[in-house]
């Protein structure tokens, strides 16, 4: 049975995000399920290219996700309540894969976008959180 369904959402996607978020939702509710949703902000990679970056950039990038992720959640989901929001720094499949464990998601909603060149050479964030996830993952076309 399904108890917690996690979200995974591109903030830089809204539109397409949003038709994943309700769907997630609809499965929330349809399970008597517990939603949380998670987006993830890359980190610098380097420390030598965050000494590009004035103090405090990543602090304030990851608090305006926050606010990003709330406003998105309540405009798509207007009578949704205790949706838990998570915002991970780093790579979004590795950022991903820790928010299920910490969530204890035993079902993960992600889409999948049409690849590029890019995603072909080092493969989809969708398949590898499919491939290395301890639950159930449902891969949304979009």
């Amino acid at each position: 049975m399904t108890e917690h369904v996690l979200c995974a959402v591109d903030l830089t996607h809204k539109k397409a995000e949003a038709e994943l978020l309700k769907k997630a939702a609809a499965l929330a509710d349809f399970y008597g399920a517990s939603l949380s949703v998670v987006t993830v902000i890359p980190d610098y990679g380097m420390s030598f290219v965050g000494s590009f970056f004035p103090q405090g950039t990543m602090k304030a990038a990851v608090k305006d996700a926050d606010t990003q992720l709330h406003e998105f959640v309540a405009d798509t989901l207007p009578d949704a309540t205790g949706v838990q929001h998570i915002v991970e720094v780093g790579t979004v499949y590795e950022m991903v894969l820790d928010a299920i464990k910490r969530s204890q998601a035993d079902l993960v909603v992600i889409g999948a976008h049409k690849p590029d060149l890019t995603e072909r050479i080092q493969g989809p964030n969708s398949a590898r959180v499919a491939r290395y996830a301890p639950c159930s993952v449902l891969v949304m076309r979009d």
